[in-house]
């Protein structure tokens, strides 16, 4: 595909309170209304037995089937100009009921850049604390998992084997390389 002009208008095809559907020139792709974004959250636990890592579980009406996934939220959902940050820890007491004592910023990343505008900042949170039992906010159903960092490979495997989807930020912890300090 090549590049469209500056100049080419961006049409608005579809617009919800969540999304919109845009077209420039033969370019058809989906955007986050009101310009809002995500916080993800790699939350680490650490105690005697090592490090774990803090994975959701929940259903998703585009896949018909429960996807396993980072705890994370929209940023500036009910807030404008809320900071990624002060989203990331609503959202991780909502779906995890975990609070952190320490948050390290990573980054902004594109989930599917080809097809959707949406970007996401991505933040570490360790110093965790039970705080709750989690589960997200009514009607979400939110399933928390803490896995053994050495057993994340496996996990997957097994999740991946009751028909459950992987989310794609999960593979980050397959790959490696966020968790150092």
């Amino acid at each position: 595909m090549t590049r469209p002009a500056p100049d080419t208008p961006i049409d608005t095809r579809w617009e919800g309170r969540f999304i919109t559907v845009r077209q420039q020139g033969t370019w058809e792709y989906v955007s986050r209304s009101r310009g809002i974004h995500a916080a993800v959250i790699l939350a680490i636990d650490e105690d005697a037995a090592g490090r774990h890592v803090i994975l959701v579980e929940q259903y998703r009406v585009p896949l018909k089937i429960n996807c396993l996934e980072l705890p994370a939220g929209l940023v500036g959902d009910d807030m404008a100009g809320e900071a990624a940050e002060i989203a990331a820890e609503r959202e991780l007491e909502e779906e995890t009921g975990y609070r952190a004592r320490h948050w390290r910023t990573v980054g902004e990343f594109y989930s599917s850049p080809g097809m959707v505008s949406e970007s996401f900042t991505l933040l570490v949170a360790t110093g965790l604390t039970r705080v709750g039992e989690g589960g997200g906010v009514d009607g979400e159903e939110i399933i928390v998992h803490r896995v053994p960092l050495a057993d994340v490979a496996d996990f997957v495997v097994a999740k991946r084997a009751e028909g459950c989807g992987i989310d794609v930020r999960v593979a980050m912890l397959l790959a490696g390389g966020l968790l150092a300090e």
